[in-house]
């Protein structure tokens, strides 16, 4: 059986697809996070960088929503999942 903290950042790295899968949301977070693309892949995988993406969904709403829709999940699992990462 899968952990919560494995679960949060399978969903989280869904999110993470989900949002480079626009280019103007993209530059968005890398705007945010100050990383170029590089060091976004080289990053991906930590929690640090999944919670901060799922934050920057949760700071506009109709962005998580729609992420949610697109993951088949409700909006509260991406916030729960960002909970996860950031106790971990």
């Amino acid at each position: 059986m899968a952990s919560a903290e494995t679960n949060a950042e399978a969903l989280a790295l869904q999110a993470l697809v989900w949002t480079l899968g626009d280019e103007s949301r993209a530059r968005r977070l890398l705007d945010l996070t100050g990383l170029d693309p590089s060091e976004l892949r080289a990053r991906a995988g930590e929690a640090t960088l999944l919670a901060a993406t799922l934050s920057f969904l949760e700071s506009y709403e109709p962005d998580l929503v729609a992420c949610a829709e697109a993951l088949d999940i409700s909006p509260e699992q991406l916030v729960a999942a960002r909970a996860t990462l950031e106790r971990s």
